[in-house]
Parts: C-alpha cells; sequence; structure tokens
C-alpha cells in the first residue's frame, strides 16, 4: 500500500453516516410481529474482444425477515436466505434482550462484527452490484456463527460497542477448509450443527460524535476448530502434534468508514489478518494458505439529484479496492495471482428509499494474469 493510499484509509477512519441493518430496524421498535426482506437480481458479463463470454442472470439471493417484539426489552431476529434459486440457509436467529438502559445482550446465530458490508449488506445500502471482493475474500462476508453478545452504546450514545464470544471456523473436518485463493471463507460454520472446541471472541467499537462522521474498529482473535480434537486421546503426544497442526491461530483487525454529507458520499475500508501455525497446516493438510491475507478499499459517490426537487437520488461513484489472500506466506512461495485489484466504476439509481437500480463496469488485474473487464446490471430491494 503506496502512503498516499495509507494517509487516504488512516483520514477515513474518522468517517461513517449512521446505518441500520435489518435487526436494528425491529429492536426496540413496537411489540409483535415483523416482516421484512431484501434481495437483489444480477446480470455479469466477462467484456473480451478476442473471447466471446456469455452472460450469467441470476436471482443472487431473496432474504427472508422475520422479527417479534416480546416487550419493550426482549426482541427475536431471524433471516432466512435463499441464494442462486436453490441453496437456502438461516442467516440470523438471536434473540436479544435490553438488560439496562443502552445494554443488551444478545445469543444465537449472529453476525460477526466486521467490517462495513458484513453488517450492512442489504443491497441498496452499498453502491455497486456485488458486495465488494474485500468482504469476500478477506472478511468474508456473510460471516455469522453461533455465540452470545453483550452490545450497548456509552458517552451520550456516541460510542457503540458489541463484545462477542462464538465458535471458530471449521479448518479441518478430515480436509481443509482453507486455501489460498479464498482464505478463511470456505470455513464458516454458519449455524450448520457448529462445533467448537475453544471459543473466539470478536469486538466492534463505532464512534459517532461528529455529525455525519463515524470510526469503526473491529477485532477478531482466536482459532480455527478441528475435528481432529473429538475425541482425542491427551495422552497420546503424537495425535495431540497432529490435531495440533489442523488448526490455525487467527488474529484479525478493520477499520472502517462512510461519510455523508450533501451529495458527497465516501467510504472506505482497511482489514488485515495474521495468520498463525500456517506451514504446519499447509504441510497437514497439502493446502496453500497465507500467513497474512489483507484488504482495503476506498470508495467516493456523488447524487447528482440531491439539489433536486425530486427524493430519487442517482448516485456515481468510483472504487478501488485490492485483496491479497497471500501477502505473506510461511513455509511456501507467495502466489501473485491472489494478490487481486478491482477498479469500478458505476451509478446507482434510487426510485425509492430501498428500491434501486444498478449498473457498473469493472477492471480487474491480479499479480499475473492480464486485466479483464466485465460489466455488472442488477436490480436492488429492501422493505
Amino acid at each position: 500500500m503506496n502512503k498516499v493510499i495509507l494517509m487516504g484509509l488512516i483520514f477515513s477512519i474518522f468517517t461513517t453516516a449512521s446505518a441500520q441493518n435489518s435487526a436494528q430496524k425491529i429492536i426496540g421498535s413496537n411489540k409483535g410481529l415483523h416482516i421484512g426482506g431484501y434481495g437483489q437480481v444480477d446480470y455479469n458479463r466477462i467484456i473480451n474482444s478476442d473471447i466471446n463470454y456469455n452472460a450469467t442472470l441470476d436471482v443472487h439471493r431473496i432474504v427472508t425477515f422475520i422479527g417479534y417484539n416480546f416487550n419493550d426489552k426482549t426482541s427475536f431476529v431471524s433471516e432466512i436466505e435463499m441464494e442462486h434459486v436453490t441453496e437456502t440457509y438461516v442467516e440470523q436467529a438471536f434473540l436479544s434482550h435490553r438488560i439496562k438502559n443502552n445494554v443488551s445482550v444478545n445469543a444465537g446465530l449472529m453476525l460477526i462484527p466486521m467490517g462495513i458490508q458484513n453488517l450492512y449488506h442489504e443491497p441498496p445500502t452499498f453502491n455497486g452490484v456485488e458486495r465488494t471482493n474485500v468482504d469476500k475474500y478477506i472478511v468474508p462476508t456473510t460471516w455469522r456463527e453461533m455465540g452470545v453478545s453483550i452490545n450497548g452504546r456509552m458517552l451520550d450514545n456516541t460510542l457503540g460497542y458489541e463484545i462477542m464470544v462464538v465458535n471458530g471456523f471449521n479448518g479441518f473436518d478430515g480436509e481443509s477448509n482453507f486455501s489460498g485463493k479464498s482464505g478463511l471463507r470456505g470455513g464458516r460454520q454458519k449455524g450448520a450443527k457448529s462445533y467448537m472446541t475453544n471459543p473466539d471472541l470478536a469486538t466492534r467499537f463505532s464512534y459517532t460524535a461528529i455529525p455525519g462522521w463515524n470510526l469503526g474498529l473491529s477485532t477478531y482473535f482466536g482459532e480455527s476448530e478441528s475435528k481432529a480434537y473429538n475425541d482425542l486421546d491427551l495422552s497420546n503426544v503424537s495425535a495431540v502434534a497432529s490435531a495440533d497442526s489442523t488448526i490455525i491461530g487467527i488474529n484479525m483487525i478493520g477499520l472502517d468508514s462512510r461519510y455523508n454529507k450533501g451529495a458527497l458520499q465516501f467510504r472506505a475500508q482497511y482489514i488485515v489478518g495474521n495468520l498463525s501455525n500456517t506451514a504446519q497446516y499447509n504441510t497437514k493438510t497439502g493446502s496453500d494458505v497465507g500467513s497474512v491475507i489483507s484488504g482495503y478499499y476506498s470508495e467516493l459517490g456523488y447524487n447528482v439529484l440531491k439539489n433536486s426537487k425530486t427524493e430519487n437520488e442517482l448516485i456515481t461513484f468510483a472504487r478501488y479496492e485490492n485483496y491479497n489472500t497471500h501477502k505473506q506466506t510461511d513455509g511456501i512461495e507467495i502466489n501473485s495471482v491472489y494478490d487481486r485489484t478491482d477498479v469500478t466504476f458505476g451509478i446507482g439509481f434510487k426510485v425509492a428509499q430501498g428500491a434501486m437500480f444498478k449498473a457498473d463496469y469493472q477492471i480487474k488485474s491480479n499479480g499475473s494474469d492480464p486485466r479483464s473487464y466485465q460489466l455488472n446490471l442488477g436490480t436492488a430491494i429492501w422493505f
């Protein structure tokens, strides 16, 4: 990362407008049943003057939100997601109880509070047809696990916090679920008969004292889970050593920001994960996991209809992002293909607060292959 980009990211730590995700919409609102949802439909086509590529059209995701407020202190939140028409998941399912003013406890399947889009991933809340690849390969969105959390606000509601204890990634269940290309993404347990040897810790802090600006800091510390520890004879030294080689230590930190003032929008994010024991893990599993993964992006947008009489928004934007799942390695060569950069230009037309048409053009490259180009079109809804 050069000094100019680094200084921009440091400056951008002090930005972001307030936002709500689907769960925050109902917790503490009126008693009773609440129903909502969000979704996106995408068109993607690789553009190449020498080779023809068919476009792909996809109902990428449709999510149904169902929540219930038992009273002004206790709520249940759930999201059922269908991806690509045929894949069905539970994205969230947790009970929330306010134990005192500005302090609540949550328990169940929850979003890990890392970065922007893992928390605020409803399609009309971000620019571009697809989520950023920093959030896909480094975070990795949508990242949710089973656990319990304490969250609240202090300093006249300007400092928000969340402290969460959860199960870790499924790093080994007879074979590797991590890779050099996708990082930790393949190890998400998603609440599907999750298992845990030792708990991991996730935290987030956000600061909103300056109007229109916000600071976001996220952390994650722990180890991946391994089924090699199940029924493990602790007196068997070689068996314990073998099991130890199937886990990876994870220390991750994220800085993120958003800013809205008038027609201007700005957001930026930086995520870095330091992974330990990767040499032993790769030797044991035959994988190629990097010892450091990192990614960052910076995005500028402008609502050209801000000063007109319409309530619609026409947002033009440009984004630069880099994501590298082989920033550093231990015991294996760095694969430059995993050092990837996307430059994205696009527009989004909000015809209502929760309804949006999107279009963007991407220039993609990595450390080895020539550039590729992609056109994306899509619709986005949230209610």
